[in-house]
């Protein structure tokens, strides 16, 4: 195949995947909203029960309505478990084709599928969606897949309408090995902090609203508090590996100098500092719910404006390179007319 075909074939794979994340979302969605569904009407049948009264021979005042039979418990519960094996499959095949659209499109360009925002966000959600499919069982995490799925889904679209790019060839300074290792470990971290980020921000919606039915498929406080920690505490590292070691050795090959007080470095740093505290707050002072959740939400913020807003805002960043706009142009000289 050649290169132009891959390349088809990398958008036809984001584009099929795009439709399969969106089919398993409705799937999700339909489980989510039978599962809270089963539960009110279990509310109700007990509210109906506890209103019952006995006079006398213990004849009935209030009955309430008419009791679930088992067998109707029977078929919501078949049903619930239907939509959820659907929807897990559902997205599983679509991280699948989500990969396979990411290899194609590294075949077209002959290097990683990483060198510019489209192609980024790429591996970012496939990150974040094949994150959720191998902790799917370890953590429980049934609850996330409306919200996972989804994010995945509008960030794909977001890509392909605002971000898109042909395959081009890279710059000189992302023509390096350290393209592989630096850029790799940037995703996988970034992956990891956005779950933790959806987390972090169910705990408090949760804590707001604690009787609120659109949040009874969710887990209880303490469990929700400890999935983010432990989801914080994997992606710490790798980030810290992609933004203090593997960037400054890359940095000093690129231009000569380990730190230039780039925007990109900075405010990479700045989201190392803000998850550090996260962590070392945990760990020292005991912080744990609400204000941890909350220093959570700011880390995932630093993250994605480092990513979206510095490559769209900011002029002198020698990572300009990323953004659409900046695309690599061969520029190839005429002869003059004399």
């Amino acid at each position: 195949m050649t290169n132009a075909s891959w390349e088809a074939l990398s958008n036809q794979a984001v584009a099929a995947c795009g439709i399969v994340y969106f089919l398993a979302l409705v799937a999700h969605l339909v489980e989510w909203s039978a599962v809270i569904g089963k539960r009110q009407r279990v509310a109700g049948s007990a509210e109906s029960a506890g209103s019952r009264t006995a006079v006398g021979g213990g004849v009935a005042l209030a009955t309430g309505g008419p009791a679930a039979t088992p067998g109707d418990a029977g078929e919501r519960t078949h049903r619930v478990a239907l939509f959820a094996r659907l929807g897990i499959l559902l997205t599983t095949i679509a991280v699948v084709v989500h990969l396979v659209a990411l290899v194609s499109r590294g075949l077209a360009a002959d290097r990683v599928p990483w060198g510019n925002m489209y192609e980024f966000t790429l591996a970012g959600t496939f990150v974040v969606a094949g994150l959720y499919v191998v902790l799917y069982r370890k953590l429980a995490l049934a609850w996330m897949a409306p919200l996972v799925v989804g994010f995945v889904t509008v960030m794909l679209m977001i890509a392909v309408i605002w971000l898109y790019e042909g395959v081009a060839p890279l710059t000189e300074a992302l023509n390096s090995p350290w393209l592989v290792i630096h850029v790799m470990a940037a995703i996988l971290a970034t992956g990891a902090f956005t779950l933790g980020g959806i987390t972090s921000a169910v705990y408090l919606a949760k804590a707001r609203w604690p009787h609120a039915q659109v949040l009874a498929r969710t887990p209880a406080l303490p469990v929700l508090d400890r999935v983010s920690y432990r989801i914080h505490a994997f992606a710490f590292p790798v980030w810290t590996f992609a933004v203090l070691i593997t960037g400054p050795i890359w940095a000093h090959q690129a231009w000569s100098a380990y730190w230039s007080w780039d925007p990109k470095e900075v405010w990479a740093f700045i989201t190392w500092v803000v998850y550090a505290a996260y962590l070392h707050a945990r760990a020292t002072a005991g912080w744990k719910g609400r204000n941890a959740a909350l220093l959570a939400l700011v880390g995932v913020a630093t993250l994605w404006f480092n990513f979206i807003g510095i490559n769209y805002f900011s002029s002198t960043s020698q990572h300009s390179y990323a953004a659409p706009q900046l695309a690599v142009v061969q520029v190839v000289d005429t002869p003059s007319m004399s």
